[in-house]
């Protein structure tokens, strides 16, 4: 019963784990979903269609009294009615590619230079599409079609986003859906220039921005790149963000849709999240490489440094001399003197002999191969014996030896410590206290090179208002985000997919739950279990001695085989048996109803004898009597 009990508590358990995720998902479904936006249609079908109850409590139709009742069948996931997000406030560019065509934007006609003819040309295939296993019906998106090609594709802004006074937000959603070897899902915020053709668009079109995620081996960025414009000489040079703490494996391996945003404030601060969670932040003037502004002192490329410049910390020690006894010539290892030559050893023998069973190939030309020999073969004669050839003493190492004399090393008087060249001031040097005013962009881009297909994307919003991009990404992304966490397996399910996927957590799986229950079953179950005590057992401290016991029974077996209390022996005088038959009917005719008082007084009254007897004769007893 015990083992039984808790192998329910533990079922129960896991049950109500397996559904933690659908209730999980359901409550971010509800705060997605709008009383204006989306529709939810809770289908329940508890197949009880027919069945209809009268005002007296009896069920109409064909169904009777004595059926059982049908078992209500477990609600189903919720279902989403998709609807496309619709940009609301300060935007420059939105688009969700829910209309079904690429309208709006340019696909690239252009080859990329300095590359082999064959993959030049930028051929790779767009389509607009619904995701592979898409939880949202009619939730379409733009997907990367092709492998091993080079892709481009670009679309013009509202109007060219200038930095002035509000922030930047970029923000769009990815999913690879076929995971991802090498490649990227980078996007370009192309510089708003005269030169910008959008048919023209290749590696070296000039950008403001590129950001997104890339991956190559094990190698998982997450790029925030940005070009500054040197002030002084006009050059263009790219600023790269610092490398993200965050673990960021399980966004290109999970086949999810993940909402990647970059956030550029006035104040030169960047963040850079995923799935509006903060992965990487940083100043724009401190935590970019190559720093924006140059050092205002540089070091002077036409000094040199002086000939007679000491930088040896340690030098040899100029008054040392090397000790008269030391021999710089002795070896290193000396033959053992008090080695001895083994018993037995063959002198005579060789090691190796010619394998007296080898034959001579029949194509073997001694005038092209040479005279022909059979290949040697351990000396079988030597197996027995504890050598073979001629014997020498080992080698053992040489107590005189000390090798080449040195002189010690001491602190070099002279020493001026590592020579640098002096510091200039830096002809180049400029400070930019506000690279957050960047170069104005007009267009967004993909320039990307992909070993794998199908890279989905969707919803991309730029704005400078983080209002209007939140409410964009709660009904873009969120819905999305709704309706896979709707769709999730339960507990159970996640866990064996986890251990296919990783076969050693079979092991953890034996750890945490079969070895906890093997042991509370056998705990329950393998329990020693002891008889109920006598009365005369309980009182005492002790366990009860063997003497005890066996007197007690001996005691038993003398009280079964003597006589009755009334009864005599064959040789004792006595009534005859018809007086004693008539006694005995009038005592049952008198006395008949004081019988069973009487047992019960003489069984009581036994029970007491019984036990003051045994403790009578317990060893206990006998000893506080001798005492």
């Amino acid at each position: 019963m015990h083992s039984r009990a808790v192998f329910l508590l533990l079922a129960a358990g896991l049950l109500v784990l397996g559904q933690t995720p659908a209730c999980r998902a359901h409550g971010e479904l509800e705060d997605a979903l709008g009383d204006e936006d989306m529709d939810v249609e809770d289908e329940l079908d508890l197949g009880m269609v027919g069945a209809e109850e009268d005002d007296d409590g009896d069920l109409d139709g064909d169904v009777q009294d004595d059926e059982a009742p049908p078992t209500p069948k477990t609600p189903p996931v919720p279902k989403v009615t998709y609807k496309a997000p619709e940009p609301m406030g300060e935007h420059f560019f939105a688009e969700s590619f829910d209309r079904g065509t690429l309208d709006g934007w340019v696909l690239s006609s252009a080859k990329k230079e300095d590359t082999d003819e064959d993959i030049a040309k930028y051929d790779g295939k767009w389509s607009v599409e619904e995701m592979r296993d898409s939880k949202l019906p009619g939730d379409k998106g733009l997907v990367l079609k092709s492998r091993a090609k080079h892709h481009a594709i670009s679309a013009q802004l509202l109007r060219p986003f200038t930095f002035e006074s509000g922030p930047l937000i970029v923000q769009y959603e990815v999913n690879f859906q076929s995971g991802i070897d090498c490649g990227g899902a980078y996007v370009k915020l192309l510089s708003q220039t005269p030169e910008l053709s959008l048919e023209e668009f290749v590696d070296k079109t000039p950008y403001t921005i590129m950001f997104g995620p890339d991956k190559c081996g094990e190698d998982y960025k997450l790029h925030f790149i940005f070009r500054h414009r040197n002030p002084k000489t006009g050059e263009v040079e790219e600023k790269h963000a610092k490398k993200p703490d965050a673990d960021l494996r399980g966004y290109y391996t999970d086949k999810k849709t993940h909402l990647y945003t970059l956030v550029l404030n006035p104040d030169n601060t960047f963040e850079v999240l995923v799935d509006q969670t903060l992965v990487n932040s940083g100043s724009l003037l401190t935590d970019m490489t190559p720093p924006v502004n140059p050092p205002a002192e540089i070091e002077d490329p036409d000094d040199s440094k002086p000939d007679d410049w000491d930088e040896r910390p340690k030098i040899q020690d100029p008054d040392a001399a090397k000790p008269e006894d030391w021999d710089e010539d002795a070896p290193a290892q000396v033959a053992d003197q008090d080695a001895v030559k083994p018993d037995g050893w063959l002198d005579d023998e060789p090691e190796y002999i010619g394998d007296p069973d080898a034959v001579k190939p029949e194509d073997w030309d001694e005038d092209m191969d040479g005279e022909w020999e059979a290949p040697q073969v351990p000396n079988p004669a030597c197996e027995t014996a504890p050598g073979c050839g001629a014997w020498t003493r080992p080698m053992v190492d040489n107590p005189n030896y000390r090798g080449k004399w040195k002189p010690p090393m001491i602190d070099n008087p002279n020493y001026q410590g590592i020579w640098k060249p002096r510091k200039i001031a830096n002809p180049a040097f400029f400070e930019d206290l506000q690279p957050f005013k960047m170069i104005p962009f007009g267009a967004v881009g993909l320039e990307l090179w992909s070993m794998t297909s199908d890279i989905f994307f969707d919803n991309f919003f730029i704005t400078n208002d983080r209002n209007t991009a939140e409410r964009w990404a709660t009904d873009g992304w969120g819905l999305k985000k709704a309706a896979e966490g709707a769709a999730e397996p339960g507990l159970a399910a996640q866990m064996l997919n986890a251990a296919e996927e990783r076969p050693w957590l079979w092991v953890v799986y034996v750890l945490t739950v079969a070895l906890p229950l093997v042991l509370i079953v056998v705990f329950c179950c393998t329990g020693k279990k002891t008889a109920a005590a006598s009365p005369a057992e309980y009182k005492k401290t002790d366990e009860p001695q063997p003497d005890v016991k066996e007197e007690e029974e001996e005691e038993e077996e003398k009280k079964k085989s003597s006589p009755a209390g009334g009864e005599k022996s064959d040789g004792e005088d006595g009534p005859a048996e018809g007086e004693e038959d008539g006694e005995e009917e009038e005592e049952e005719e008198g006395d008949g109803d004081k019988d069973d008082e009487k047992e019960d007084e003489k069984g009581a009254s036994g029970d007491e004898k019984l036990e003051e007897e045994v403790l009578r004769r317990s060893p206990r007893s006998r000893r506080v009597r001798k005492e």
